[in-house]
Formats: C-alpha cells, sequence, structure tokens
C-alpha cells in the first residue's frame, strides 16, 4: 500500500534504513548502559547492584510514557516534525545525564531522554504503516530489523570500548551525537508520509475516540498484550544481563562479545522472516516461535533449578530464545496493527504504550529479583511465554496458525 505522500520518498533501502536507524535509537540508549553501570555506580555512590539497573529502567518506563504523547501530536502535525523536535530533545538530555554529578538527576535525565527517543520508536512504526499494510509491512518492518540488530549487537562493546579510553559519561555524549545525526538524517532525507487531508484533529474527543477503538479492536488489544508479555522477559534479561555475567559467571569482559552472539540471533530472525512471511504468514510463524520460546524457556528453568547452568549453557539457551523472540515480536507487531490504517499514529503509541510500559514493569520486576543465579531470569521468560500464548489463543478464539473465522 502506498500513498500519495510517497513521490518523494527515498529509495525502499534507503528508507528501511532510515526506520531502522530511528528503531536503533532505544536499543543504542539502552544496551549501551550495560558494561557502564559499575563504574556509574562507583561514580555516584550507588552501593546496591540491583539499584544500578535503574539506569535502564528508567530509560524504559520514560519511553513506554512517551509512546502515548508523541503518537497523536504526530497524527495532527505529520510525523517529521514530531519526530525532528524530538531527536534534538534527546540529544539534550542525553548531554544533562553525561554533566550528572548525583544518580537521581542522572534518572531524571534518562526518564526525559526515554520520553523524548519514544518518538522514534512509534514514529518508525507509523511511518511504515503510512506506507504499508498487512505482509507487506511485516516484511518492512523485519527489513529494517536486520539493519535495527546491529545496534544491539554491538552497543555492549561500544560502550565497553569507550570505557577503555574515557569515563562513563562519554556514553551518554556518544548518544548525544548520534541522535543529532539521525536528526540531521531525517531532516535531509525523510519526507513527511502523513497527507493533510489524513490528519486528524487534535482534540480530547478524538484522542479518546483514538484509545478506544485501539484498546478494543480485537487483534489490537490480543496482539498488544503478547508483545508486552513478551517484551517483559527481554526487559529482564537487559535489566539482569550484567550481573549474571559479573556475578553469577564472573566473566564481566565477555558481556560484549557473547551478548553480540546472543542477539545474533534475533538478526538471523528477522533475516528469515523477511523471506518467508509473505508466503507463510504472520501467524504461522510468529505462533510457532512462542511455543518454540516457552519450550526453551522451560528446559532453561530445569537446567538453572538443578545448578547445571554454565556460561556455554545460558548463552545457547538464550540465543536460540532470543531468535524465537525476534520471529514473534515482529508479526505480533504488525498483526496489531492490522486494522489501524486510519489512525496509525495513535494506534503505534497507545501499543507502544502498553507493551514498553507494562513490558518495562514486568523486567524491572525480573532485575530486582535477580539472586546471584539465572533461576528468577528463566521463571520470568516461562511465564511471560505461556501467558503470551494465552493471550495470542483467546485473540485467536482458540485457532492457531491460521486466522480465526468470525
Amino acid at each position: 500500500m502506498t500513498g500519495p505522500a510517497d513521490t518523494n520518498m527515498p529509495p525502499f533501502g534507503e528508507f528501511v534504513a532510515i526506520v531502522a536507524a530511528c528503531m536503533a535509537m532505544t536499543a543504542l540508549s539502552i544496551d549501551s548502559m550495560m558494561a557502564a553501570l559499575p563504574a556509574i555506580g562507583e561514580a555516584l555512590a550507588v552501593e546496591q547492584p540491583n539499584t544500578r539497573q535503574w539506569v535502564i529502567g528508567a530509560f524504559i518506563l520514560g519511553l513506554g510514557v512517551g509512546q502515548i504523547v508523541h503518537g497523536p501530536l504526530s497524527d495532527r502535525f505529520g510525523r517529521r516534525r514530531v519526530l525532528r523536535t524530538n531527536l534534538v530533545l534527546a540529544a539534550l538530555f542525553n548531554l544533562l545525564a553525561a554533566m550528572a554529578q548525583d544518580f537521581a538527576l542522572l534518572i531524571a535525565a534518562r526518564v526525559a531522554a526515554g520520553f523524548a527517543v519514544a518518538a522514534c520508536r512509534v514514529l518508525a512504526v507509523s511511518i511504515v504503516r503510512d506506507r504499508f499494510s498487512g505482509r507487506h509491512m511485516a516484511r518492512v518492518v523485519s527489513l529494517a530489523y536486520i539493519v535495527f540488530m546491529a545496534v544491539p549487537i554491538l552497543a555492549p562493546t561500544v560502550g565497553q570500548l569507550i570505557l577503555l579510553v574515557a569515563e562513563w559519561r562519554w556514553i551518554f555524549a556518544v548518544l548525544a551525537v548520534a541522535t543529532f545525526g539521525l536528526f540531521l538524517w531525517t531532516g535531509l532525507r525523510l519526507p513527511e508520509t502523513l497527507p493533510p487531508d489524513r490528519r486528524l484533529v487534535l482534540s480530547v474527543p478524538t484522542i479518546t475516540a483514538g484509545w478506544r477503538t485501539v484498546l478494543s479492536e480485537r487483534m489490537s488489544v490480543g496482539y498488544t498484550l503478547a508483545l508486552a508479555l513478551l517484551s517483559g522477559a527481554l526487559f529482564g534479561f537487559i535489566n539482569s544481563v550484567q550481573q549474571i555475567f559479573s556475578d553469577t559467571f564472573a566473566s564481566p569482559r565477555l558481556l560484549g562479545p557473547v551478548f553480540a552472539a546472543m542477539a545474533g540471533t534475533m538478526a538471523v530472525a528477522a533475516v528469515l522472516n523477511s523471506r518467508f512471511v509473505i508466503r507463510l504468514g504472520t501467524r504461522r510463524i510468529s505462533h510457532g516461535a512462542l511455543i518454540g520460546f516457552i519450550a526453551l524457556a522451560g528446559l532453561h528453568l530445569a537446567i538453572a533449578l538443578l545448578e547445571l547452568e554454565t556460561l556455554v549453557s545460558f548463552a545457547l539457551v538464550q540465543a536460540l530464545m532470543m531468535g524465537c523472540f525476534g520471529l514473534a515480536s515482529a508479526n505480533f507487531g504488525a498483526m496489531a496493527m492490522e486494522h489501524m490504517g486510519g489512525l496509525a499514529g495513535t494506534a503505534a503509541s497507545v501499543q507502544g504504550f502498553v507493551a514498553t510500559l507494562v513490558g518495562g514493569l514486568i523486567g524491572i520486576a525480573m532485575g530486582q529479583a535477580f539472586d546471584g543465579t539465572t533461576v528468577p531470569l528463566a521463571l520470568g521468560f516461562l511465564l511471560c511465554g505461556v501467558s503470551a500464548l494465552a493471550a495470542v489463543f483467546v485473540t485467536e478464539r482458540g485457532r492457531l496458525f491460521e486466522p480465526h473465522m468470525g
């Protein structure tokens, strides 16, 4: 599906790259922090290791809340203006974080940065939905994921490399430069994708009506909830992984390369999805991946409970679960947006708000439950997977792998 605003679009490959870069700002802002948490804690006198996780958790909460705001604004004023304004704000808040002299100010700056970067996340989905729908949208999202996944693969290592030559504050400076660079790129190459005749009036009744539609349509609600639950597992992993490598396996220097290997399976999943989603459909791929995710989580929990966990077993099972997550999440997002073409910005913001905020709270709880073992993480993955399957089962009226009839 294309529209009249497409005539000035950059080539398809560059369009996908811009969408991927917008998506990547979230991962870069989160994953580059992992290696720096001990240094931040030491510099700002944070004694409890689990408390340091708020550097990540605060950003995720800001990210969730921000999406509820940026979507309706973009439906009224257009995608481009809202995106570029928030890129400037994100750069400024990252500079504030770089200069923070106490932990409270750093957390406040992280919440604000998450709020601003939320525009990148929600508008990436809206921009794609402005031009594509259904399986074609899923394909574009998967292609963007291929580019996007280079960031979570490389970001922890980038953070470690910065720490080798400079203090942790320079990580925030690099984030500021990256967001400003994206501001320049979108200004030069990304035209508006929402024509004036499709823009909505910004009013309380209009916003309320949009929310009601998004939160009452079966596919939107069911797959947003399933995505939120899977996101909770992912956020729990991100919150816990630095301590798992440092405390459980006593191998902090392996965080970057092993995390890259685990995240790499998500990139492979994105490639496979982009090639097969048109032929097989979103349900066959995502439902099968979710069942695989649950089976692997059960295996991981058994290994952890039997105290057989090693760094190799952890990395291998986690990598396979990440691949399943990648196959499921991209398609869940596309299916949640399937009937939302008339209000893509509002839908993306409400769905993103629910998925990120609910997932963020689950992830924070999983992270705070860290006890020196991988049991809380494995149990969280299993519970999130089973709950997501229940949401999908109800949404599809008891029918998996094929659309429900009626």
